[in-house]
Formats: structure tokens, sequence, C-alpha cells
């Protein structure tokens, strides 16, 4: 299973990176850094809103790089949550690829908002793809994270 899974994910302040690496720990996925070509300032205030204008605006920043997900059948995509969505840089990768007939499975992380609309709009980005249960942790998540992503993976029989 592990050759047919990739996890994808945009991380501003090492969060959502945390949580990809876990899964791949538990998964043996293939892990992908979703990095913008200009990088998001390190100032929290200016990069908020920045990211309010880009979101506003429906903008998609240009990417460092894409990989190919054609070998992938399960596509686990990861974000913080910036004003109750997906950040630009992952609905950037999103909308340069194909997904049809692939698996998404979509994480998180928040600073205290939750999910928002990341579910319907990740399943309105990927119209022909099968999507699965959402999971999301606060920050970085706790000591019982492994445990949760264990869970959350077993109930989609992942694992």
């Amino acid at each position: 299973m592990k050759e047919s899974i990739l996890i994808a994910y945009y991380s501003w302040h090492g969060n959502t990176q945390k949580i990809a690496q876990l899964i791949q720990e538990v998964t043996q996925g293939t892990l992908f850094e979703i990095k913008p070509s200009q990088a998001y300032t390190t100032n929290y205030k200016e990069a908020v809103a920045q990211a309010k204008q880009e979101i506003e605006a429906g903008f998609k920043p240009q990417l460092a790089s894409l990989t190919d997900i054609t070998p992938f059948t399960t596509v686990f995509l990861g974000t913080p949550i910036w004003w109750h969505t997906m950040a630009p840089p992952l609905y950037s990768f999103i909308t340069q690829l194909d997904f049809a007939n692939k698996t998404i499975v979509p994480f998180y992380t928040h600073g205290g908002g939750g999910p928002g609309r990341y579910a319907q709009d990740i399943a309105q980005a990927c119209p022909h793809s099968s999507l699965t249960e959402i999971f999301g942790v606060y920050e970085s998540g706790g000591s019982e994270t492994v445990s949760s992503i264990k869970n959350w993976l077993q109930s989609l029989k992942i694992i």
C-alpha cells in the first residue's frame, strides 16, 4: 500500500509539516512539501494580512515545484487553515494537477478556528475524486496525536 500513498502538504510554521511526517511514519507513504516560489514572510501579522488578501482574490501562487501524482492512488493533502480554508499554496497545487479517480485524504492544522470550509472547498476543487473523512489538530497536536492519527487511518482502512 505504501507505494501508492502520497502525502503532500504546505506548512507555514511547521505544524502541518509535523503532522505530515507523523502520517508518513505510520503509512510509509511518499512525502512532498508544497513550497511557493516566493516564501511567505515569517512575520505573523504580515502573513495573516497577505493570506487574507490572497484568499479573497482566489490567488494561486506560483510553486517552486510539482510532483507527478500519476503513480499514487491515495493522496493526503495537508494545510494550515487560513481564513477558514486551505492555504493558497495547497489550492495552487490542487488546481495544477489532475486528481480524478484518486482518493483524497485531507488533513489540517489550525490555531483555534477548526476546519472552516476546508472539506467543502477541497471537495469542490477535486470533483472527480473520492474524499475521505478529514483529520485536524490544534497547532501541532499534543501527546495523543500519533494515536489519533492511527485511529483515523484505521477507520479509513488505510492501515
